[in-house]
């Protein structure tokens, strides 16, 4: 039964596909080895991205021509997804690798912890187990060296507190004057827009006030010729008449204003109109 899925499964395979794969495995190999490692990783990610090719030693490949290339975003995602490789070897460098590059970013304590978990995978992984302890007595150094200074200078904690309130104290000034601008800033948009609307209200005024003066042009111009002449017998001004008209023809409005308050009286239908 075995035998028989075997036969299928390579029925099954493409063997131009085949060859293609160890074509560009051997091209990235060559790439790697010489030094090229721009044409590995294009080899590397055709395989995978492509081709399709999902073998952890494929992509533990690409992600060491990664690191070889100093492309540390790359590298780093390229390791991550092979710590939880099913082969202990593959998991193993991939923690280390990650350990290697925490180690340059002085993450000494992450670069630790890598190196740990690389061991863990592989106890027999020596470049795991030297750069663990290379990495651990850094840290021990480090730790020596803070103690002394403490030791030697019992100020050191005093100052530190200081320098924490004095960072505190600038911060709280820098947000102070954020805070200010922020107000001056919606104070001065509050104060243009009342000049705004100021301006508006005085334009349309002066639009206003030209459009009644030129109505008083007008109405100045359309006086008959004859009236002039009566006005100027009479020395009378034209602004004088047209106020005593205006002052007549307010008293008629009110006139008729008033007889329509006044209750009509009804008519006697039984008597004859005449």
């Amino acid at each position: 039964m075995k035998v028989g899925i075997l036969i299928l499964m390579a029925l099954l395979i493409d063997p131009g596909k085949i060859g293609q794969v160890n074509s560009l495995k051997s091209q990235a190999k060559a790439a790697y080895l010489k030094g090229d490692f721009k044409t590995a990783i294009s080899k590397y990610r055709t395989l995978v991205d492509s081709l399709g090719v999902t073998e952890d030693e494929v992509r533990l490949n690409l992600a060491n021509a990664y690191f070889e290339a100093k492309d540390t975003a790359n590298t780093a995602m390229a390791y991550q997804p092979l710590t939880q490789s099913a082969n202990t070897k593959v998991r193993s460098v991939a923690h280390q690798q990650l350990g290697v590059l925490s180690n340059r970013e002085n993450k000494h304590e992450e670069a630790l912890a890598s190196f740990k978990q690389a061991l863990k995978a592989d106890p027999t992984n020596e470049d795991a187990r030297y750069n663990y302890e290379m990495v651990k007595k850094k840290l021990e150094e480090q730790k020596k060296k803070e103690e002394e200074q403490k030791k030697n200078d019992p100020n050191q904690k005093e100052e530190n507190k200081d320098k924490q309130e004095q960072n505190k104290e600038e911060n709280k000034d820098q947000k102070d004057q954020k805070d200010q601008k922020d107000q001056k800033d919606k104070q001065d948009q509050q104060n243009k827009e009342q000049q705004d609307q100021q301006k508006k209200e005085e334009e349309k005024k002066q639009q206003e006030q030209q459009q009644s003066e030129e109505k008083k042009e007008q109405d100045k111009k359309e006086t008959p010729q004859s009236v002039k002449d009566k006005l100027k017998e009479m020395e009378m001004s034209e602004e004088k008449a047209q106020m005593i008209l205006e002052a007549m023809k307010n008293q008629e409005i009110q006139y008729l204003q008033q007889n329509k308050r006044k209750a009509s009286k009804p008519k006697d239908r039984t008597k004859p109109d005449w």
